[in-house]
């Protein structure tokens, strides 16, 4: 056995509970108490395609029902395709990662029951595998066998390879070569023939189990492939990482994806010379995202993020690395992760050291992280105001340069809404989308890719302050990696979008500076998760987003202010000098079972400038006036002035 060490399972043998071994079994529940299903074609598809069109929220999976898959929030019901390939994805993970975690419970009880259900899994779909028909047309990905695309066929394969790992000792010299042979190296070379030259977390997946499977049967021919050669495991830590340590997609989902791939992969090669862990880059990826938490502790949910993935978490990541590196602060964040439950994973019974006393508690203070993209001030209890200002990173990005996100009182006051399964349709069609997010949108479309500047960042006493820009004189260099152009080059083509954020004790002053030579549609969008205390204006207006509706439109000269009440009171006054209306309007929150408010200026004035004043005490006491070139606020309870 490669990945655990015999000292290793003795001490995961004195630690388990009966606990922990009932969680395992429930959690196999699928796979042990029916008989091994596995499907004999290649007719599994894409998880992603497994979500309701209608209110994006995933379908109910049952073992007993592959023909009829029920919606959580209605109860309708769904046929056919794409969801019945979509629930043999399901089974096809399900059946994998059992083929691990029933390697664990065999290896800490010694119950043959365990050990058979994986010898039947693993040996069933040896028998089927090197027959499946290629199949895929998921974007952005090569095709699958098993599954179809390239990176599920890598999922699974992880975990095929660590269940035998667990087992070969106890498979006979037949079952040993015919899994080997029929499932494990004839996906390995699939693997091989369709990892792509790209800088992408899908690489570093389908790297890191070929590295596995490379490991397991001992063939450096795999592990070469794997660490070293070109858009191997060595290249992506080497190009793929912003300055700092950020995964290049921006997305902090997939930084932890691609973070996951690398340690599973570690956790087989580190006692051998294709390790990677003595290098500089992973403390880096382990390290960065614990500076940018939010004040309710989770990530900020910015581009690909499915609710639920900004939660903090990864104790199979912090286990391995906090036994390597022994840093407090991994330490420090498994104990807070298990402050919420009891410490009864798999990476803990066998990786697990005693953690510090001390839990990790949210980051005070402001962090400007330009190398990142982010910078996030923190000047209260509960709040962080966050705007986004890296480099378009590909496929999982959101077109949304400059995005702003406000948390307050612990909750997201103007959030990013992150997004839904890929395959359902509100993913392409609304939340990727320019207007979704809490920036400049023109013409209703999206933004091409380009690389903001930070002009200024200041911290003084009781105020901080960035400026950020962005232009689309020229097209920015994209990624090395795939991507599909969905943005509107003509409709950006010369415009600079100046952002001035000042934040203070009460209030968040937000000054836009448009030059818009063609006379565009220029939008500034906001989005605000609470509800409106005053009556909208009566005038409709059509405001060409899709899925957002009642709209209605005021004019806008010089200041008006709108408030709303969240968990708190908070007004947020709107002013501007150009030929400008206040747009108010409703479009689907995530998920889509309920609505958030839309709040926007839109003008088409060749110079525009938009200021948003959010008083977060509620009382609304701000004055905004223009003189010559300065526009400046004025807090009326402090009596304090702001010149922007």
């Amino acid at each position: 056995m490669k990945q655990f060490t015999q000292a290793q399972i003795a001490a995961a043998k004195a630690r388990v509970t009966p606990e922990i071994l009932r969680r395992l079994v429930e959690n196999n529940r699928d796979v042990l108490n029916h008989d091994t299903l596995v499907p004999q074609t290649g007719c599994a598809t894409w998880n992603h395609y497994f979500y309701c069109p209608e209110h994006s929220v995933r379908l109910l999976w049952d073992r007993k029902s592959p023909n009829k898959h029920r919606c959580p929030v209605d109860g309708a019901v769904f046929t056919g395709e794409p969801y019945y390939g979509a629930w043999w994805r399901w089974l096809n993970g399900l059946n994998a990662k059992a083929c691990y975690e029933l390697g664990i419970l065999w290896l800490l009880t010694d119950d043959k029951t365990y050990l058979d259900k994986i010898i039947d899994i693993l040996m069933q779909y040896a028998k089927y595998y090197p027959d499946y028909e290629e199949h895929g047309g998921i974007p952005y990905n090569g095709p699958g066998k098993a599954n179809a695309q390239t990176l599920c066929e890598a999922n699974c394969h992880a975990d095929f390879a660590r269940g035998f790992d667990i087992v070969s000792a106890a498979l006979t010299a037949e079952q040993y070569d015919y899994i080997s042979r029929r499932l494990l190296r004839s996906g390995a070379d699939f693997l091989m023939q369709h990892r792509s030259n790209q800088i992408h977390n899908h690489e570093v997946k389908i790297g890191a189990t070929i590295g596995i499977i490379g490991a397991v049967l001992d063939d450096e021919h795999y592990l070469t492939f794997a660490v070293n050669s070109p858009y191997g495991l060595l290249y992506q830590l080497e190009h793929a990482l912003l300055p700092g340590g950020l995964w290049f997609e921006g997305s902090l989902h997939y930084h932890y994806y691609a973070l996951e791939a690398f340690m599973g992969f570690e956790k087989f090669a580190h006692h051998g010379p294709f390790s990677l862990l003595d290098k500089p880059w992973y403390t880096n990826m382990l390290s960065l995202p614990l500076t940018l938490l939010m004040p309710n502790m989770t990530l900020p949910k910015v581009n690909d993020c499915v609710n639920g993935q900004e939660k903090l978490g990864h104790a199979d990541i912090y286990e391995f690395a906090f036994n390597y590196y022994g840093a407090p602060q991994y330490g420090e964040l498994l104990a807070w992760l298990y402050t919420a439950g009891p410490r009864d994973n798999i990476d803990a019974l066998f990786y697990g050291q005693p953690l510090p006393t001390q839990a990790l508690s949210a980051p005070e203070g402001n962090k400007h992280n330009p190398d990142a993209g982010f910078t996030i001030i923190r000047n209260a209890p509960g709040r962080a105001v966050c705007i986004k200002h890296g480099p378009y990173g590909g496929e999982h990005d959101h077109y949304d340069r400059l995005n702003l996100i406000v948390f307050n009182n612990y909750s997201a006051l103007f959030p990013d809404l992150g997004t839904t399964g890929y395959g359902a349709p509100l993913h392409y069609g609304y939340y990727k989308n320019t207007f979704s997010h809490n920036t400049l949108c023109v013409n209703g479309l999206n933004q091409p890719p380009a690389l903001p500047r930070v002009l200024d960042y200041q911290q003084q006493e009781g105020e901080s302050r960035l400026i950020a820009e962005v232009d689309w004189h020229s097209a920015a260099a994209l990624p090395d990696s795939k991507t599909r152009v969905e943005w509107d080059d003509e409709s950006y083509r010369d415009i600079v979008f100046r952002r001035t954020i000042v934040v203070t004790e009460n209030l968040l002053i937000d000054k836009w500076d448009v030059d818009n030579p063609h006379y565009q549609c220029v939008d500034a969008v906001y989005h605000i998760n609470a509800a409106a205390t005053q009556a909208a204006p009566q005038n409709d207006v059509r405001i060409c987003y899709p899925y957002v509706k009642q709209a209605t439109e005021q004019p806008l000269k010089g200041k008006v202010e709108v408030r709303y009440q969240a968990d708190a009171p908070v007004s947020v006054t709107c002013f501007s000098t150009n030929n400008t209306a206040l747009i108010k309007a409703q479009g689907p929150n995530n998920p889509s079972t309920s609505m958030i408010d839309y709040l926007l200026l839109r003008s088409r004035d060749k110079r525009i400038s938009f200021v948003f004043v959010t008083d977060f005490t509620g009382t609304g006491k701000v004055d905004i006036v223009k003189s010559d070139d300065t526009i400046t606020v004025i807090d009326m309870t402090l009596n304090h002035e702001y010149r922007l």
